[in-house]
């Protein structure tokens, strides 16, 4: 599922350089996160980076906009299509909140 930002924002801006697919962008009141380019960090990350900086925990999942693993690895890879990632078998709790048991949301 993608990971939505709550009107909580606060507009502090320490999400949107951590983003590795650019899918954060400052909106006119908060900031915001483009779902089609959000992988929920998967290939990256064992957490959501926006997750792990907001100072007020307001990087949340899209209950309306749920993705498995597999969907979201493939989605980083259109996304960035010169970057080679680990195949769906290779992933670890490093690279994949879904392989993380200390994630902080669990995406079931």
């Amino acid at each position: 599922m993608a990971t939505i930002i709550t009107d909580e924002c606060i507009n502090c801006g320490v999400c949107e350089p951590e983003c590795p697919n650019g899918a954060i962008t400052e909106g006119e009141d908060f900031y915001e996160i483009a779902p089609d380019l959000c992988t929920e960090c998967v290939g990256f990350h064992g957490e959501e980076a926006c997750q792990e900086v907001c100072p007020v925990d307001c990087c949340i999942p899209d209950e309306d906009n749920r993705e498995t693993e597999e969907d979201l690895l493939e989605k980083a890879k259109k996304i960035h299509p010169d970057d080679s990632f680990p195949s769906l078998d290779e992933l670890t709790n490093e690279t994949s909140l879904f392989r993380n048991p200390d994630r902080k949301n669990a995406n079931l």
